[in-house]
């Protein structure tokens, strides 16, 4: 069975509407039990040839129109919940992008908190290509950022697991404890730190 890839249909369609500016929004890291979640907005330009849809993350930053990220941290996300916080690392990249997209397109379901106009698709990542590259470029910055904890934070495998629950991860957290990076309100490290308080006690 061949994988459907993501094609312009959608913002080609757009475009004949009269929306020169169509952008696709994703993000990444809503499971996970440590780091922030990070989205990412692209536009495309509609004269990309299908040469250039390449998905990479270099490729898309060189040939789409515009390119932004955002992100919530896990403080953020402690505060808020992880819905809200990922509708804030969303409005954060399209508040970077230096320019206002007359439609927006986003994966999975509608975001009425997110204030503007906007499209929901799901699966719109696998559909739709400027979703498609956006995933790509909150995934890169994200697993970037994963990496860079894992060398202050030794010993549990965020180079390997980018903070999901992983049974080294659990392990981990029961022997060396959560860090500041860990979501305290995500269930797993909520119960091990009650665990580890409670026996401390």
């Amino acid at each position: 069975m061949r994988h459907r890839r993501p094609s312009l249909n959608r913002e080609a369609a757009l475009w004949c509407e009269g929306r020169s500016i169509v952008a696709g929004i994703d993000e990444v890291g809503r499971g996970p039990l440590a780091g922030p979640v990070v989205a990412a907005a692209v536009v495309c330009s509609k004269v990309l040839t299908a040469l250039q849809r390449q998905k990479f993350a270099v490729k898309i930053r060189e040939r789409a129109f515009a390119v932004a990220v955002g992100a919530a941290s896990v403080r953020e996300i402690d505060r808020l919940n992880i819905r809200r916080a990922s509708i804030l690392a969303m409005e954060r990249a399209l508040r970077r992008l230096g320019i206002v997209p007359a439609h927006v397109l986003i994966d999975g379901l509608p975001c009425p908190e997110l204030g503007r106009e906007h499209e929901a698709i799901v699966d719109g990542d696998a559909r739709c290509h400027s979703i498609a590259a956006a995933s790509i470029i909150a995934k890169v910055l994200r697993d970037y950022l994963m990496d860079r904890l894992a060398i202050r934070h030794p010993g549990y495998c965020w180079e390997t697991n980018k903070g999901y629950a992983t049974p080294e991860h659990l392990d981990a957290i029961q022997r060396l404890g959560p860090t500041r990076h860990h979501r305290y309100s995500f269930e797993p490290v909520a119960q091990i730190e009650l665990l580890t308080v409670s026996t401390a006690t």
